[in-house]
């Protein structure tokens, strides 16, 4: 294998004349070993630290000084979290279009996993008019143009906590809180997104001079 202590070998072997050496050589053999050895871990500590400076490859803790070094504390390996989420977190974060309507609802969706309902007062589209998607126990909303700039959006807190299909401690089963019995960890637990973690991201993606009236609804 191209790298290995044989590999090593094997090329360190080959720029010395053959006719200084039978072809029995153990003491040579054992020299060069300790020489490859040293250049087998040189190269393999080259491999991974190319590896680590990649993020499509990077894992464990240097992925997260990855996180670190784009954003700071906002994103961070969660409770649980492997490699290849916090990888897609860090692409989508990267990439996430920012400052309008569906740069919101893409970021409000990513965070939560489910589409946040935005309603801005003098939006047309939103509010309907006399005749048209509106109208009593109809579409629309009371649509003002004294509020410019602004929106009310309502976000969902995500559905996660507890572990599916398993009964609590003293539970039997088949009783209360069907399920099956089993030792469990907070690493199996779903991930939870806070209200300030919802409120943060809504902050980050709408335009400057715009407000946003948040309600978070579980």
């Amino acid at each position: 294998m191209i790298g290995d202590k044989d590999d090593m070998v094997a090329r360190l072997r080959a720029v010395l004349p053959n006719r200084w050496f039978p072809d029995t050589t153990p003491v040579l053999d054992a020299v060069l070993s300790g020489a490859a050895a040293i250049w087998a871990w040189a190269y393999s500590l080259l491999q991974f630290v190319q590896a680590q400076a990649r993020i499509a490859t990077a894992s464990d803790v240097w992925l997260d000084m990855v996180a670190t070094d784009y954003f700071g504390t906002y994103v961070r390996r969660a409770p649980g979290q492997d490699d290849n989420s916090l990888r897609g977190a860090i692409d989508r974060e990267m990439l996430h279009e920012r400052a309008t309507r569906p740069a919101l609802e893409g970021a409000l969706n990513d965070l939560t996993g489910c589409a946040p309902v935005i309603f801005e007062p003098a939006r047309p589209a939103d509010t309907g008019a006399w005749g048209v998607a509106s109208g009593w126990n109809a579409g629309g909303g009371w649509g003002s143009l004294e509020m410019p700039f602004q929106f009310l959006v309502t976000a969902c807190r995500p559905v996660g906590g507890g572990i599916s299909v398993v009964a609590g401690w003293g539970v039997p089963v088949g009783g209360w809180g069907v399920g099956a019995a089993e030792y469990a960890s907070f690493a199996m637990e779903g991930e939870q997104v806070s209200d300030a973690a919802i409120t943060m991201e809504i902050i980050r993606t709408i335009p400057a001079a715009t407000i946003a009236w948040l309600r978070i609804s579980s």
